[in-house]
C-alpha cells in the first residue's frame, strides 16, 4: 500500500512519523512524509521520502520574543497569537492537496494525520481513502480517567468532568473553521456535519485514532472505543537510514567527577534566553554537577565555562542515557526519549501538554516535583536537580520504567494496525 503521512508542528510532531515511515518501508510499504520545509534533513536523512509543506503558524514561533510572550503571557498572549494564526493556514492547506493530489503523495491508498495540521480527514475524504489520526499524547480522546491535556487542569477534577473537558479540542475548528471550509469548497466537498471532527469519518462512523504513547507511560483508557488504541511510542531507527548516532566530543567524561545533567527546553526558553541560561548554570553549580546544555529555537545559550558544555545538535538517544539526570519542559517527544533512557527526571513546563507530562512523570516516581517556568529559580532547580541524583528509589523506577520501554516496539504496532486497516479489517 501506499501511506501519505501529513503533519504539521515541530519536531517532536514530525519524528515519530519519520520512525512510522522508515518501518513502513521495512514491510515493503511506499510511504511519504509531508511536513514542513524546516523538517526536510530531518525526514529525507532518515532514507524516508519527504514532500514539503509551507512552515505556515511555525514561522510565528521563529521569533524568540512570540515564543516567551506565549510560555509566559497567559491566556491573554495565547489568543492574540491564535488570531494571527488563520491566515497562516491557507498556503499550508493548499500544500496538503497539492502533495496528494499531483505530488509525491498521489495514489496513496490511507492517510495517516496528527491533527494539527487540519487537513488530513478532508483530504482522505476527496480522495476517497481512510484517514487515521496519530498522536504522540492523548488530546482527541474524552476519558473519564484524565483530563485534557491541552490545558493545566486540576487533578482533583471528578471523572465527569474529566470527559468535558476534552471539549478544549473544538477550539481548531472554531478558530480555523472558515478558513477549511473555504478550501473545501474549492475541492467540492460538501459542508457536512462533523466535517471539522477528525474522530468522525465522512459516514458518521468513529475514525481510527492511534496513540505513539508507552502503555506503561499512560495505560489505554477503558472507557476509549475499539478505533483509539495505545501502540507504543515511535523512535526512530538511526541505523536504517545508514547513518551513525554521533558521539559528541565535548561530552565530558564520567570518571569520578561530579554527575553530568542534561538540559535542554527546546524553544521553549522565554522571553530571556540569557537569563534563563543563567539561572540554570547557577542551579546545576549550586547542585554540585556537571551540565550539558542544549539550544533550540531561541534555547539556551553558550556560557564559557568549565563545567557547562554545549554539544550542538546531538541526539537525544545519545546524550540522554550518559547523564545522571536529564531537565527539560515536558514535550511529549522528550519526555519519551528521556523515559526511554532510564534517567530520572526534573520536568519545567511551559505551556499546552507539558504540565500534564510533568504531572505524569511524578506520578510514574520517575521525577521530581515539577517546577513551572514562571516559578524557576536557580534554588528549586538545584534541590530538584540533587534529589534526582540522590533518590534511590527514583533513580530504580526510571531504570524500571525504561526497561520496559525498550521492550516494547510500538511502532511494529501501528504497522500492523494500518495493515490491518488498509486490508478492511475495520
Amino acid at each position: 500500500m501506499k501511506v501519505l503521512v501529513l503533519t504539521l508542528g515541530t519536531r517532536g510532531d514530525v519524528q515519530p512519523f519519520v520512525a512510522l515511515a522508515q518501518h513502513l518501508r521495512r514491510r515493503g510499504h511506499e510511504v511519504v512524509v509531508a511536513a514542513p520545509h524546516r523538517f526536510t534533513e530531518l525526514v529525507a536523512g532518515h532514507g524516508v521520502m519527504f514532500a514539503g509543506l509551507d512552515d505556515g503558524p511555525l514561522r510565528l514561533f521563529d521569533d524568540a520574543t512570540v515564543v516567551g510572550d506565549v510560555a509566559t503571557g497567559g491566556i491573554g498572549a495565547r489568543l492574540t497569537l491564535m488570531r494571527r494564526m488563520p491566515a497562516m493556514f491557507t498556503r499550508v492547506l493548499e500544500d496538503c492537496w497539492q502533495v496528494a493530489s499531483t505530488g509525491a503523495g498521489a495514489g496513496a491508498d490511507l492517510i495517516v494525520h496528527n491533527g494539527q495540521v487540519l487537513a488530513g480527514q478532508h483530504v482522505a475524504e476527496r480522495l476517497g481513502v481512510p484517514a487515521v489520526l496519530a498522536l504522540p499524547m492523548p488530546m482527541y480522546v474524552p476519558t473519564r480517567e484524565f483530563a485534557w491535556p491541552g490545558q493545566q487542569l486540576p487533578s482533583w477534577l471528578p471523572a465527569s468532568v474529566n470527559r468535558l473537558t476534552y471539549a478544549g479540542m473544538k477550539g481548531p475548528a472554531l478558530m480555523f473553521g472558515r478558513t477549511v471550509d473555504r478550501w473545501r469548497s474549492g475541492l467540492g466537498l460538501p459542508r457536512r456535519r462533523g466535517r471539522h471532527d477528525p474522530l468522525r469519518r465522512p459516514d458518521g462512523t468513529l475514525a481510527p485514532v492511534l496513540h505513539a504513547v508507552s502503555p506503561a507511560v499512560i495505560p489505554r483508557p477503558a472507557d476509549w472505543p475499539a478505533t483509539a488504541q495505545v501502540t507504543g511510542y515511535w523512535f526512530v531507527d538511526t541505523a536504517a537510514a545508514g547513518g551513525v548516532v554521533p558521539v559528541t566530543d565535548r561530552y565530558p567524561a564520567g570518571g569520578d567527577g561530579p554527575p553530568v545533567v542534561f538540559v535542554g527546553f527546546g524553544s521553549m526558553i522565554g522571553p530571556d534566553p540569557e537569563a534563563a541560561t543563567e539561572v540554570v548554570v547557577r542551579a546545576l553549580r549550586m547542585a554540585g554537577v556537571r551540565g550539558m546544555l542544549a539550544g533550540g529555537w531561541g534555547g539556551l545559550q553558550e556560557i564559557p565555562a568549565p563545567d557547562v558544555f554545549l554539544p550542538g545538535d546531538v541526539p537525544h538517544e545519545t546524550v540522554f542515557p550518559r547523564s545522571a539526570v536529564i531537565v527539560h519542559h515536558g514535550g511529549a517527544g522528550t519526555t519519551a526519549a528521556a523515559v526511554r533512557s532510564g534517567r530520572p527526571q526534573v520536568v519545567c513546563p511551559f505551556v499546552g501538554d507539558q504540565p500534564f507530562w510533568a504531572a505524569r512523570m511524578q506520578r510514574l516516581g520517575v521525577a521530581a516535583e515539577p517546577i513551572g517556568q514562571r516559578h524557576l529559580t536557580a534554588p528549586r532547580l538545584a534541590a530538584a536537580i540533587r534529589r534526582a541524583v540522590d533518590d534511590p528509589a527514583m533513580i530504580t523506577a526510571a531504570r524500571r520504567l525504561g526497561e520496559q520501554v525498550r521492550c516494547e516496539n510500538g511502532v511494529a504496532t501501528a504497522v500492523d494496525m494500518l495493515e490491518r486497516l488498509a486490508g478492511g479489517d475495520r
